[in-house]
């Protein structure tokens, strides 16, 4: 009834159709999105039928013995077409295990997808990983403004920033080209605060952009003809997500963030379900950075959680007596 196959070329155009389909996944598990950075990653996602009709994927890469829901994700695991019951879930996790240990492969390793990036229920997953005696390996601790609440209550340091912001005649524009962002404020921040590079090039994140216009868009602020800060947004279906934020050394007087922050939560995407700060994480999910944190919740952003898992490929067996 189940069939397992490797992912090669010649199912792009379906692994596309299906994951615009999908209610449990983004743009990001295109694999337009997956294979901006091929190079980097042993390719091992696999897609599961019944009969002829395709039910699931798993995009993921392999490193030694462990297969990965693909590293370079955000999230992943077992995408899932949207009409399928949790017992055929259940037969798809214990062949894709089955595969895995026949291949030498000991360990799945899994990044949840966060509970707001479901277009419906999609708690499948978790209760696997219990049957399954899965270690949760990280717990990352998201900052999300659920637009369900309203109205969205801010700290007083961000009223007071966005007034400082109206003095200064700040401007918000949002615009195709990245290339101010990045040149002129992102990468050099990253270099001098923590010396680092953005995950991104410019390269191949404009790359991005040509493939998924609509979903990456980019949100500049000016002080007269000077860029001053910006945020690149992930968007998808019910999520708006920060994935950059960065401004000049001018934040705090200027009040640039808080402009920013304010014209997109209040007014673009306002009829979004949820706008997405990302996390404060630091140390594989033990740490967390008390003042970004702060920062984020004085938006009126508070907790959600995206777990991380390892799973025994021979494991499988366990998931042979679940229904009584």
């Amino acid at each position: 009834m189940f069939s397992l196959i490797k992912y090669s070329a010649k199912h792009k155009e379906l692994w596309n159709s299906f994951i615009t389909a999908s209610n449990n996944a983004t743009f990001l598990l295109n694999r337009n999105f997956i294979e901006y950075h091929k190079e980097r990653f042993d390719d091992y996602s696999l897609l599961i039928f019944k009969g002829e009709k395709l039910i699931a994927v798993l995009p993921a890469n392999k490193v030694g013995d462990t297969l990965h829901s693909h590293q370079g994700l955000t999230y992943g695991g077992l995408v899932t077409h949207k009409t399928l019951k949790f017992n055929d879930v259940l037969d798809v996790f214990k062949l894709l295990l089955k595969f895995l240990e026949d291949q030498d492969i000991l360990y799945l390793n899994i990044k949840s997808l966060p509970s707001i990036y479901a277009s419906g229920p999609n708690s499948q997953l978790a209760y696997l990983m219990f049957l399954l005696k899965a270690n949760v390996v990280r717990r990352d601790a998201l900052s999300v403004i659920d637009y369900n609440f309203m109205p969205i209550s801010i700290s007083s340091n961000r009223k007071r920033g966005l007034k400082k912001g109206q003095v200064h005649n700040l401007v918000v524009k949002e615009e195709r080209s990245l290339d101010n962002f990045w040149n002129d404020i992102l990468i050099p921040n990253l270099k001098a605060q923590h010396n680092v590079k953005p995950v991104h090039t410019l390269e191949e994140i404009t790359l991005l952009q040509s493939h998924f216009p609509d979903n990456i868009r980019q949100f500049n602020v000016y002080k007269g003809n000077t860029i001053v800060a910006g945020t690149t947004v992930f968007e998808t279906k019910n999520v708006a997500h920060a994935q950059y934020i960065s401004a000049n050394s001018d934040k705090q007087e200027l009040g640039s963030l808080d402009v920013l922050f304010n014209h997109l939560i209040h007014t673009v995407f306002i009829n979004k379900h949820y706008f997405d700060f990302g996390t404060s994480n630091e140390n594989n999910g033990l740490n967390i950075n008390k003042g970004l944190l702060y920062w984020k919740e004085s938006f009126g952003a508070r907790m959600i959680v995206q777990d991380f898992y390892s799973v025994s490929t021979k494991n499988h067996e366990l998931l042979n007596s679940v229904f009584i």
